[in-house]
């Protein structure tokens, strides 16, 4: 049997040991089930999603988006395409818009500015997911109405961060993420599965930063190797250990709003329903439209590219029933719930 308690106060070297074999993952699943039901219930909240521009001025060397690709049609959304598109999603009836880009300075704090007003007009939460900007824009910007910020760390291991992100560091990348948290943020991190030289103690040092920053949203997916890049020809993480991680996510940060991700349906054609019966409690449909949505190539095979937009939306209810779930109709804020584990002592 598992020990729920070392896993609630995120005992790295028995993180480190269960995630090291699938002999556990039939009670870890169980688990996360439980706990998510317990603490998150049944609904299963929808987040559109506009990725509004893939131009990126970094260098991490798993993305697709990263400055050094010349292989791909770059495009950049108008705010007037953005507000328009984001009309549409709440015309759907989905309470969260997220706004996603590249790390593109095209985009002034002004631009945002601008779209985060005429966006909040709709009566909807917006999450953020524009990469580094500066403590002054997320002050800005959160003032304005702006809910919620989505910035995975990508890995906790510090070592490997640097080599996957030349000229950036994993101490700066918390530095972010603890003062969008300061400022009242929704805050969102989460990282990989299957990177290269990743270990189970890697993956085990993730948990105790999700835990040690009380994450809001959390976003686990396999690492997807991208031809137009330098990792072009590393194996990839594979669906179970990924599942794995979600399950003891859930366990760690029980009232946590963790995505079934994009990338887990790309592995998998069953992927994101196998999350949210092991703890995922949110769906982000991509909505972005066409003809931009295939350019957003973090990755290769990335599934929901040319479908149209209702189209879309009734596919992404159906999954969440089908797996005997509910579909959320509200904004989807984490839940104000005490959490199960004790607080980790720095």
């Amino acid at each position: 049997m598992i020990d729920l308690k070392k896993i609630q106060n995120v005992d790295i070297d028995y993180l480190t040991h269960i995630i090291s074999t699938d002999r556990y993952d039939e009670e870890i699943f169980k688990t996360a089930d439980e706990i998510r039901r317990k603490y998150v219930g049944e609904e299963v909240h929808l987040r559109g999603i506009i990725e509004f521009s893939n131009y990126c001025t970094q260098h991490c060397l798993y993305c697709g988006l990263r400055a050094e690709n010349k292989n791909l049609a770059r495009y950049r959304m108008s705010p007037e395409e953005i507000i328009e598109r984001a009309k549409l999603i709440a015309q759907l009836g989905i309470k969260t818009i997220v706004l996603q880009s590249g790390e593109d300075p095209y985009y002034t704090t002004e631009m945002m500015c601008e779209i985060i007003q005429q966006i909040k007009k709709l009566d909807v939460a917006i999450t953020l997911s524009l990469g580094e900007r500066t403590f002054e824009e997320y002050r800005i910007w959160k003032e304005l109405g702006a809910d919620r910020y989505l910035m995975r760390h990508e890995t906790a291991s510090p070592q490997l961060y640097a080599k996957l992100h030349p000229g950036d560091s994993l101490e700066n990348r918390k530095a972010h993420l603890y003062e969008l948290k300061r400022l009242g943020y929704e805050t969102g991190a989460g990282f990989m599965v299957g990177l290269p030289g990743q270990t189970p103690y890697d993956l085990a040092l993730d948990l105790v930063f999700l835990k040690e920053l009380d994450a809001d949203m959390i976003g686990i997916g396999p690492f997807i190797p991208n031809p137009d890049t330098p990792l072009k020809d590393a194996t990839g993480g594979d669906l179970q250990t990924t599942l794995r991680m979600i399950a003891l996510a859930r366990i760690v940060v029980p009232t946590a709003n963790i995505p079934a991700t994009t990338a887990l349906g790309s592995i998998n054609p069953l992927g994101r329903q196998y999350g949210l019966k092991y703890g995922a409690n949110v769906i982000m449909p991509n909505l972005t439209p066409n003809p931009y949505r295939p350019n957003y190539s973090l990755y290769p095979g990335k599934i929901c590219l040319f479908e149209r937009d209702t189209a879309c939306v009734e596919c992404t209810k159906h999954m969440i029933k089908s797996v005997g779930l509910i579909v959320g109709e509200g904004y989807g804020y984490r839940k104000k719930t005490e959490s199960l584990a004790e607080p980790v002592k720095k």
